[in-house]
């Protein structure tokens, strides 16, 4: 018996190394093995020779069956050799498997080229059953077995697939209820501590000497000069009684001041520098020498008349007015 099928084996690979052409075409077909135990695999060897530059057609390429009996289990990427003189050949293999027993007829594999079709030769496949031993206990199919529950089966896919952008958004809500409920709500700020603002009064002074260091109105620039010295009255007076004063004009600011019994004595030397300021700015009249420093005078007066009394200063005039 294994000497018969021996002689088959060998027939039928004679048979497969031969092709049928189809003008310069050619396909020849080998199968590694004559014969395949029912469920195994095996290879059929594909071997194509056509002219160089030629595109073909494998009609084959989208199929997943040779036969009824015979399936195709899996397919090679095609090999291309060049063969010299214009001619090359192509490479490769179809992976056949069958599941029922018996003598099959591989039947011949088309290659076109330019509307002309080759063929290889047919092949004999004989598919052989597998022994079973009747010692042996057949055992019956295996229950149904429940899947092991897993945690990530129940959640969306949309939050596997976005996660980080889910983590991004909670930990920006996280830190900012933080912030409100242990921050601001609480009245701090959480920002570095900037430079620390000097006090009105040394603030107003410094800016006057460097306004008078700038010698503006010596130089012809008494609308400028005049100009600092109202900003510099308008930021102490802001700074110092808590009123708008950048804001407000001239009148408005001596109405407020008047009301105000830290100003009330030195408010009509307020009044001078911001009317002569006016007629400066507006009315484009230039003030004598005198008249600059004489704004400047006033300007020193009445800050140094209304900085704020030390602490200890305050309490004692507010005791001596009591006791009066």
């Amino acid at each position: 018996m294994k000497f018969i099928n021996r002689i088959f084996a060998v027939v039928m690979l004679a048979c497969a190394v031969c092709g049928m052409r189809a003008g310069n075409t050619m396909v020849i077909a080998r199968l590694d093995s004559a014969q395949l135990l029912m469920g195994k695999t095996t290879a059929l060897h594909l071997e194509i020779v056509q002219d160089k530059g030629k595109i073909g057609i494998f009609p084959l390429e989208q199929s997943d069956t040779l036969s009824s009996a015979i399936e195709i289990a899996g397919k090679t990427v095609p090999d291309t050799v060049d063969l010299g003189n214009g001619r090359i050949q192509i490479n490769r293999d179809l992976i056949l498997q069958a599941f029922d027993s018996g003598m099959y007829v591989v039947k011949p594999i088309p290659f076109i080229v330019n509307g002309d079709t080759a063929m290889s030769k047919p092949l004999t496949l004989k598919v052989m059953p597998v022994k079973v031993d009747e010692k042996q206990d057949i055992h019956g199919f295996k229950p149904v077995i429940e899947p092991p529950f897993k945690f990530f089966d129940w959640v969306p896919d949309v939050l596997i697939d976005y996660w980080w952008a889910f983590l991004l958004a909670f930990l920006l809500v996280g830190g900012g209820l933080c912030y409100y409920f242990l921050w601001y709500k609480k009245g701090r700020k959480f920002v570095m501590p900037g430079r620390k603002r000097l006090p009105p009064y040394e603030e107003a002074m410094i800016n006057l000497n460097r306004l008078k260091d700038s010698n503006l109105w010596q130089n012809g620039q008494e609308k400028e000069y005049f100009t600092g010295l109202t900003d510099i009255l308008r930021v102490y007076i802001d700074r110092r009684f808590e009123i708008n004063a950048v804001e407000m004009t001239s009148t408005q600011i001596i109405d407020t001041l008047k009301k105000n019994d830290e100003t009330r004595a030195v408010n009509e030397q307020l009044s001078m520098i911001l009317e002569m300021a006016d007629v400066v700015k507006f009315a484009n009249v230039r003030p004598l020498a005198d008249d600059n420093e004489m704004a400047f005078k006033r300007a020193v007066n009445f800050i140094e008349a209304t900085k704020p009394l030390p602490v200890a200063d305050a309490k004692g005039k507010k005791g001596g007015r009591g006791n009066a």
